[in-house]
């Protein structure tokens, strides 16, 4: 197949721009938010004639070696009894935090990520999953989904089948790029073997879904080495496959300094590995889900964008879009009723702060009515590819077309360049317009269009949106 729209468009809205994980985005979180103001969100959500279930996101921070591009929050050690001084104030956030939620809120998602989760061994998930399950209330066995990020590196066949046996369904293996001076440069070195050897224990132990996580614009990638890559990865018949960009900023991520910015791609070059990835994911019959994420038809992603169930949070594109997210672990982000909250940064103060008996928030932010007005239209484009005006309007008491007489004049050039529609009651993404919803988005984002550039100085950046 081809592109139907012209590629300078790649290069027209090829920018900086945030990936719409929340709204408002991380950057507005503030320190002002407090315990207290989370207790009153989860209590007004304890109170809803139906309570949401709840997703859980634990963060394991720890990992065995640094990949220069990374920019998680994440400390490197061989020390393994540092992750058995943190999962022991893990267990201790655990229970507060189950305290605050009522009996009926059944937790029907749970998220590792980091770091490298993996960094854990089979007994320390083990026990970390009956803590959960002796202060949370888990939904049946069948209807609760555990999902995990792993470092083929330090995996094997058998740990996967281990993992599969405690219940986990979904896997996400941490790729990058298959070519070797690349893999070099990141100090990231793995094999395909390595690889398919995680990929064939998790069909073998009946996993649901696997997903691969690539990125594109790491240092020496070229159209064909990044090609190449996109080769092995559906020749492993994955059923998802999320491209990441690159975000290169030395000045605030430390590890970044090892790559030399000359050794980056050109725009020119990142342009057409997303040209080039677009098009033949698609010929290799992968749904594109929005944005750099694809599935095959039958993964439920890919289900839940044919059902409008699709939702994006902190983990990406999910299915469950009906929860209430609890982030444990430092670091981690929650998104309770109308507030998004995250923990300390820092081992030190997480634990001085569980020390002094306080859930470990550090910063927030409550979210006002035009917050969630805007948080519910940027939903609507990253999701569902439509933005229904009434449905807005009946949720808010607000006139759609006067309250977004400006963002809709602002639309009028993606409408020109064939990216969205018209319709009576509506506006529509293209299938050409769905490679470009960070910058559609973009223009419903309060923040983003009222404050000063983003720059490195004022510490503030994002990713680029092609």
């Amino acid at each position: 197949m081809s592109l139907d729209f012209d590629s300078s468009l790649l290069e027209k809205y090829d920018t900086q721009g945030p990936r719409y994980t929340s709204y408002p985005t991380a950057p507005e979180f503030a320190g002002d938010f407090t315990v207290q103001d989370y207790v009153r969100h989860v209590e007004h959500s304890n109170d809803e004639l139906i309570p949401k279930p709840l997703s859980l996101y634990l963060h394991i921070p720890f990992c065995r070696s640094l990949c220069y591009y990374c920019g998680c929050n994440k400390i490197v050690t061989q020390n393994e009894a540092k992750a058995e001084r943190y999962l022991e104030y893990l267990f201790h956030e655990i229970e507060m935090q189950s305290k605050l939620f009522a009996a009926d809120r059944l937790v029907t998602q749970i998220h590792f990520g980091g770091g490298t989760p993996n960094y854990l061994n089979t007994e320390q998930f083990r026990e970390l999953l009956s803590v959960i399950a002796r202060h949370f209330h888990l939904s049946y066995p069948e209807k609760l989904e555990i999902s995990i990020e792993i470092d083929p590196r330090f995996s094997s066949g058998p740990q996967i089948v281990e993992l599969a046996n405690l219940g986990f369904n979904r896997i996400s293996i941490g790729v990058q790029d298959y070519e070797e001076n690349v893999q070099t440069a990141i100090n990231r070195i793995q094999t395909r073997e390595q690889v398919d050897e995680v990929i064939t224990a998790a069909r073998s132990a009946g996993i649901k879904s696997i997903s691969v996580d690539l990125v594109a614009g790491l240092p020496f990638q070229t159209r064909h080495s990044f090609a190449d890559t996109l080769k092995q990865v559906v020749e492993s018949k994955v059923d998802r496959i999320a491209i990441y960009g690159f975000a290169y900023l030395p000045k605030r991520i430390k590890a970044q300094r090892m790559i030399a910015e000359s050794s980056l791609p050109k725009r020119d070059t990142r342009i057409a590995i997303g040209k080039d990835t677009l098009e033949y994911l698609k010929d290799a019959g992968y749904v594109h889900i929005g944005m750099d994420h694809f599935a095959l038809p039958t993964d439920s992603l890919a289900v839940a964008l044919k059902e409008h169930n699709l939702q994006r949070n902190f983990q990406g594109y999910a299915t469950h879009a009906e929860c209430d997210q609890v982030g444990l672990g430092v670091s981690s982000i929650s998104q309770v009723n109308d507030s998004y909250s995250q923990n300390s940064s820092t081992l030190t103060e997480y634990y001085a702060q569980l020390d002094a008996g306080e859930l470990p928030i550090k910063r927030g932010i409550s979210l006002t009515e035009d917050d969630l007005i805007r948080a519910q239209v940027i939903q609507y484009i990253m999701c569902q590819n439509t933005v229904p005006y009434h449905s807005i309007e009946s949720a808010y008491g607000i006139n759609f077309l006067s309250y977004f007489k400006n963002e809709l004049q602002a639309l009028k050039g993606f409408e020109k360049d064939g990216l969205i529609e018209y319709g009576n009651d509506e506006f529509s993404i293209t299938p050409a317009g769905r490679f470009f919803l960070r910058n559609i988005a973009m223009v419903f984002d309060y923040y983003l269009n009222n404050k000063p550039p983003q720059t490195e100085d004022n510490v503030v950046r994002f990713s680029r949106t092609i």
